[in-house]
């Protein structure tokens, strides 16, 4: 445990100073390619412009024989690809695996400068963590880079999920978490093999209606990932990092998968991960406040004034509470705005409809 004082010095000397506050970017979908693919590599140039944040696998989908391959191809396209506003990520190999130390070995002194973040894979405690944090300022210092690369944990094991207050304070680098559902499932022995959603078996039933107790009963599907989220976003909103909804595997299923991403965004989530780019859509929808929202909430911020005491509008109590989550909407909004045009035209023109309503409503 260090010492509160000496959190954000340096671990190596020569290293960029940690930052003391994690920048939110827009990071609605979190969209991995396998950049040893000639096929997905020639699409980064498009995807660039289309996505927050391009994400270099190197784990679990790239095949033992293609992983130095795969490395190869992120430094290449690190390289030789003007990244504008989105963000270069990669996921590197499991700690525990033969490929790991050479990910960081090789990505950082080669593409270091374009590199916002490195996930770690199955981070089970902060001593994860404290590794790749020693290992990344050893590299940082040698290859004089002037900024920090940032880590992103995901939690894929019930020892990690048992650790995951202790893995989001680990480090100033730590900038989220995502749910990795497919390797957690395994980890708790759930009896599922679906990656991320629900499951038809998980379900409650209403209670008997009359003597015959299999008549007139409906079934809900409960959500099989609830409790990991939330105790998730608790954890990454007291550390001032960011939270993420992992993989949704059914790409076939775009409904499914919009459900679950609306379930993370409303529980604190900040965005997901993109496993094709029928996803990119959903996911920037799902995570993009609605324009009436948007509307709503600057309305509410303007008639709170400083914040304090209570208004109504419209009939509903709006105090300091409200006001707070009025701000987080806007914010959010405020930030997608200044990256995506078609965004910041619909929540000026939802604005103002709502505005000339205000002023209808107070006339008449």
């Amino acid at each position: 445990m260090r010492s509160p004082k000496d959190f954000f010095r340096p671990l190596a000397l020569g290293a960029p100073q940690p930052v003391r506050e994690i920048p939110f970017r827009p990071s609605r979908a979190l969209h991995f390619f396998d950049p040893g693919n000639p096929k997905m590599a020639a699409k980064v140039p498009d995807l660039v412009t289309q996505v927050d944040v391009l994400v270099g696998n190197l784990e679990d989908a790239i095949p033992a024989d293609r992983k130095e391959v795969a490395r190869e191809g992120l430094v290449e396209i690190g390289k030789n690809t003007d990244f504008g506003d989105a963000q270069l990520w990669t996921r590197m190999n499991s700690l525990d695996s033969p490929w790991a130390l050479d990910d960081l070995l090789t990505l950082v002194p080669a593409i270091g400068h374009k590199l916002d973040v490195v996930i770690v894979p199955k981070v089970e405690g902060a001593q994860d963590i404290h590794y790749v944090d020693r290992l990344l300022a050893q590299l940082e210092a040698k290859a004089g880079l002037e900024r920090p690369i940032l880590v992103h944990a995901i939690l894929e094991t019930a020892t990690g999920v048992a650790n995951v207050e202790e893995i989001a304070g680990a480090s100033p680098r730590m900038q989220g978490i995502s749910l990795g559902p497919a390797d957690l499932a395994a980890s708790r022995r759930m009896k599922t093999t679906r990656v991320g959603g629900g499951h038809p078996g998980y379900l409650v039933r209403t209670d008997p209606v009359g003597e015959d107790i299999t008549a007139g009963r409906q079934t809900f599907q409960q959500d099989l990932w609830h409790y990991t989220v939330a105790r998730m976003v608790d954890a990454c909103a007291a550390n001032g990092i960011l939270p993420y909804y992992g993989p949704f595997g059914d790409i076939r299923d775009t409904v499914g998968c919009e459900d679950q991403f609306r379930n993370a965004f409303l529980l604190g989530c900040v965005g997901a991960w993109s496993l094709h780019p029928a996803q990119i859509k959903i996911a920037k929808k799902v995570f993009s406040p609605s324009p009436e929202d948007v509307a709503w909430a600057r309305r509410v911020i303007r008639e709170m004034g400083d914040g304090t005491g209570t208004v109504m509008i419209d009939g509903k109590m709006q105090d300091d509470a409200t006001v707070k989550q009025c701000r987080v909407v806007a914010e959010l909004a405020d930030q997608l705005a200044a990256r995506d045009p078609e965004l910041a035209e619909a929540y000026a023109v939802s604005e103002d409809l709502l505005a000339g309503a205000s002023i209808s409503t107070e006339k008449d």
